[in-house]
């Protein structure tokens, strides 16, 4: 598998201070790679990195070949067209029932007849777990938390997208809720062939879908390895995040 996603020593200062201090990290094509740390570490500045909504202070951030850094906005674009961006609360339209958030991207970035852009919204939906005959004509507030997310992730999906950023996935769902959307992130990987960022503290469930684990402490990587090193792993540091131990 190709790299589809590198950091090569990239800082970032927001004046005189430092959120990125020289991050190394490679993320190869149809993977599952969880980004995870204590808070204030440096987690979402990595995202927003890889879309190109900031840029490196030093260092480069290359996504697909392209150096993000360098990139015009005629480039910028193009690429995000190929990356979807599953929000930590949905990011739903209140205002909009789930048929018209859902389909929302295809009337933007397509030229699709009604006929198609509705078949598309069906599959997507499908693909997540939600019966478009129940839920299409609801609005977001109709819906219970999991499935506003399911909702959310149907709308990433529905370009299908080589790359998708989730933060947060499981933020304030319960541990049955947590897991479906856990078991949906292996899913759409296995089905739709997708690259997978996951920012998490949901070290339970970021077990479960990983196949890498990059784990930021004071704006550094420091680790990214397979889940069955954090398993037995004896640096502090990672062993108290880990762990859940407060102190950290």
């Amino acid at each position: 598998m190709s790299n589809i996603i590198e950091f090569k020593n990239v800082h970032k200062y927001f004046g005189s201070k430092k959120v990125l201090q020289g991050l190394n990290f490679t993320i190869k094509e149809g993977n599952v790679a969880v980004v995870m740390g204590p808070s204030g570490t440096g987690k979402s500045t990595v995202i927003k990195h890889i879309v190109g909504l900031l840029r490196a202070t030093k260092g480069e951030v290359i996504v697909e070949g392209i150096d993000v850094g360098e990139a015009d906005e005629k480039a910028l674009l193009e690429l995000r067209k190929k990356i979807g961006f599953a929000f930590q609360f949905g990011a739903l339209f209140d205002s909009m029932n789930i048929y018209d958030n859902i389909s929302f991207p295809l009337k933007e970035h397509t030229n699709y007849t009604k006929e198609k852009i509705k078949e598309e919204v069906i599959k997507s939906l499908e693909l997540v777990g939600l019966l478009p005959d129940e839920v299409m004509h609801l609005f977001p507030h109709e819906l219970s938390g999991g499935m506003q997310k399911r909702a959310a992730i149907a709308r990433t999906i529905i370009l299908r997208p080589d790359i998708i950023l989730y933060d947060e996935p499981t933020s304030g769902l319960d541990p049955i809720a947590s897991d479906l959307i856990s078991r949906l992130i292996v899913k759409l990987q296995r089905e739709l062939g997708t690259t997978s960022v996951v920012i998490s503290h949901d070290i339970n469930e970021s077990f479960k879908i990983a196949d890498q684990m990059i784990m930021l402490y004071d704006g550094k990587v420091l680790a990214d390895e397979t889940p069955d090193f954090y398993r037995t792993v004896d640096n502090p540091i990672i062993r108290q995040f880990i762990d859940g131990i407060s102190e950290l």
